[in-house]
């Protein structure tokens, strides 16, 4: 309680304040619409909201599995060369800092203009890849020196180094990255929505646009509304399975 209590009093307050603001300043519900609209709006909008939800949840988490795969699958494939790992870290670091917005016209052609769930999810992927990519190789190379001379005396192969030692011990790292990875699919799903600007994918952009394009500023709130819950669902979800496998490894 001690933990909860002091984000929800801040959170109720903010809403408190906004309420009185909106209707004591008469503010235009076009400009700043009051919570209790937006409330209405979320009751009323809630299986159109909901299903957007799961279509963005969707493709977030199906990114989310092939980040994992390519970014923790690369970094284990670089982390036994050293130059391997020398030539492929500018790359993915160059990967990470060129906006999505920049590349998504590109994927949106390559993955064709009649399967933008594809578009999405490539660009989703390409978002998250970095922190699971970086978080797993700065884990496989913390291995305890003492452990690995050990190993280097008992004339253990490299496959076994790796398996026994250096993925267990790059567990930590990775599973912070994944958190990271997380939050960042979803930033990246919304993104790409709105950068495909196709209504084919139905999710919580594409609800955003047309809210906003038909200036129903509650019904855009309350699809940000959604959004948030949907973002800390899945880092809740991320961060306790993290606890989880913190506790089998120690």
């Amino acid at each position: 309680m001690t933990r909860v209590m002091p984000p929800l009093l801040l959170i109720a307050v903010l809403i408190a304040v906004w309420e009185a603001g909106c209707r004591l300043l008469d503010v235009p519900v076009y400009f700043l619409p009051p919570p209790s609209a937006v409330f209405i709006s979320l009751i009323e909008r809630a299986p159109v909201l909901a299903g957007s939800a799961w279509q963005t949840l969707r493709m977030a988490l199906a990114a989310l599995l092939v980040a994992i795969a390519l970014g923790g699958g690369l970094a284990v494939l670089v982390s036994m060369n050293r130059a391997a790992e020398n030539a492929v870290r500018p790359l993915a670091v160059a990967l990470q800092v060129t906006p999505v917005v920049a590349i998504a016209p590109l994927v949106l052609i390559w993955a064709g203009l009649d399967h933008p769930d594809r578009a999405v999810i490539a660009l989703a992927a390409a978002v998250a890849f970095f922190p699971i990519f970086s978080g797993a190789l700065t884990g496989l190379h913390s291995a305890d020196p003492d452990l690995e001379r050990l190993f280097d005396l008992y004339g253990a192969t490299p496959l076994q180094r790796l398996l026994r030692l250096r993925i267990p011990s790059a567990a930590p790292f990775a599973l912070e990255g994944l958190r990271v990875a997380a939050g960042l699919s979803v930033i990246g799903a919304v993104v790409a929505e709105f950068v495909s600007g196709s209504g084919a994918s139905q999710g919580l952009a594409w609800r955003l646009l047309e809210a906003g394009n038909r200036l129903r500023t509650a019904d855009m709130l309350a699809a940000l509304v959604w959004l948030m819950a949907m973002g800390l669902a899945l880092n809740a979800v991320v961060g306790w399975a993290e606890r989880r496998a913190r506790v089998r490894i120690t």
